[in-house]
């Protein structure tokens, strides 16, 4: 064996170890997100029922405001109030400062990329988007724009909007590092007569 191959053999080992870790820390997230929303359906249930603001577990700091459903897709997840990093690695969060999905202005719903809005990327314009909120109310939306933007200049303003809503993950998909950019789908509130006006994807 060459004094190369020797030297080399370590730098493999370090690397395949490493490999691993990486493999499991990403089973184990997409574990916990799944495991997470089972127990917040559960909560999201009880709290349907009248029994209040439900915590999904003991400890949490938060609890679910809101069941976000894209029919065409087949996706529902819970969504949380707050989007501080220990929610939003359970399930999605409605950021605070924002109103409740329906009410005026513009309501943003933020989540990882990797787990719960994986699913954003397949969001088409038209789109009808169902958001139950904990009195029973169910507000439909549809997806209007697809936009790429920075995350410190996304131009979502809270204020505006007549029942807008705003999803928001991470960009690009797949990638294993965090940036500045964030994928943003907007959506309208449908009321009765309305026709809205597709907007065609920005970058």
């Amino acid at each position: 064996m060459s004094r190369l191959s020797r030297a080399l053999k370590p730098l493999a080992g370090l690397l395949l170890v490493a490999g691993i870790g990486l493999f499991a820390s990403s089973y184990w997230i997409e574990a916990k997100a799944v495991v997470a929303q089972v127990l917040l359906e559960q909560a999201w249930a009880a709290t349907l029922e009248g029994e209040g603001p439900v915590k999904a577990w003991s400890w949490a700091d938060t609890w679910p405001v809101a069941a976000l459903e894209v029919p065409r897709l087949g996706r529902r997840v819970i969504v949380l109030k707050g989007a501080s990093g220990e929610a939003m690695a359970f399930a999605p969060g409605l950021m605070d400062g924002t109103p409740l999905p329906g009410a005026s202005g513009t309501s943003i719903v933020a989540a990882h990329r990797d787990t719960h809005f994986e699913f954003l990327q397949d969001v088409e314009i038209g789109d009808k988007i169902q958001v139950t909120l904990a009195d029973g109310t169910v507000t439909w939306f549809e997806a209007t724009d697809r936009r790429i933007v920075y995350a410190d200049h996304s131009g979502i303003e809270v204020v505006a909007g007549d029942g807008r809503l705003a999803l928001v993950t991470c960009f690009p998909f797949g990638a294993m590092t965090s940036g500045p950019l964030r994928f943003v789908i907007i959506a309208e509130r449908i009321k009765p007569g309305d026709r809205l006006t597709r907007q065609s994807t920005s970058r």
